[in-house]
């Protein structure tokens, strides 16, 4: 299959004003969820740092170091869409299972071939990978990144993915502070998370306001669902959770010899 995102394709003008209105958002949102992470992380002490996060693998100091390979994932992806291995795992149409077992096992293998480096480093890494990635888009925002199933993801739907992920990480690290987390646009959010992720669709809501407009009566919550997570997870005693110990600067993760 040849690679469609090699070249620039200009939208007809006719659809450019729809285009951007969908993109500014989604946009303006993934960059928020860069900040929360960086804030959220400067918050973070050695002590701190060691504390378990609603991801039961994974300490703070080990997320921080998953977001960095996340963000550069996301640049050899675009390279290679739509063939790239993440667009090939998702043509397999596995059951979402199945997805998350492989996609766990490629995370802890990054993790172990990711160089020692305190997470502070590893936080400001992704911070300018993830926005280098956010610079990457305009042109391609629409092109197919992969499909899963019937479901094609554009580019900018991958980006929608990216901007859930974000924030669903600034919740985790919040959760290790003891603290709760919530985006200022959990629409935003939530539309990203259903452009990006056809595989991991969101529960359908009960209640009163479960059809109300065709939203989500908490977009946030449905969100936190879809992930895995729920309420509790921004508590700050979450499923798993471990009493601190100190940073030592050797993820958990790396094996000897």
């Amino acid at each position: 299959m040849e690679r469609t995102h090699s070249r620039d394709r200009p939208a007809a003008s006719g659809d450019r004003p729809a285009t951007l209105r969908q993109r500014t958002p989604l946009l303006a949102a993934y960059d928020a969820g860069i900040v929360a992470i960086c804030q959220l992380a400067a918050r973070f002490d050695p002590v701190s740092w060691a504390a378990q996060t609603p991801c039961p693998e994974w300490r703070a100091f080990e997320l921080a170091a998953h977001l960095r390979c996340v963000a550069d994932d996301l640049h050899e992806y675009l390279d290679d869409a739509p063939v790239s291995r993440y667009a090939r795992l998702m043509a397999t149409g596995a059951h979402p299972d199945s997805l998350a077992r492989k996609l766990a096992r490629q995370n802890a293998a990054e993790l172990a071939a990711l160089p020692d480096a305190p997470p502070d480093e590893h936080i400001a890494a992704f911070a300018v990978a993830a926005r280098r990635y956010a610079a990457r888009l305009a042109a391609v925002w629409d092109l197919p990144h992969h499909q899963y199933r019937d479901a094609v993801v554009t580019v900018g739907g991958m980006a929608g993915a990216a901007c859930a992920e974000w924030h669903l990480h600034a919740s985790d690290l919040a959760a290790a502070l003891g603290t709760v987390y919530r985006p200022a646009d959990p629409d935003t959010v939530l539309a990203g998370w259903l452009a990006g992720m056809p595989h991991l669709p969101v529960p359908a809501s009960h209640g009163r306001l479960a059809g109300w407009h065709g939203r989500h009566a908490d977009p946030w919550l449905a969100v936190l669902a879809a992930s895995g997570r729920g309420p509790a997870s921004g508590s700050g005693r979450p499923l798993g959770w471990r009493s601190p110990v100190r940073w030592t600067g050797r993820p958990l993760l790396r094996r000897k010899g």
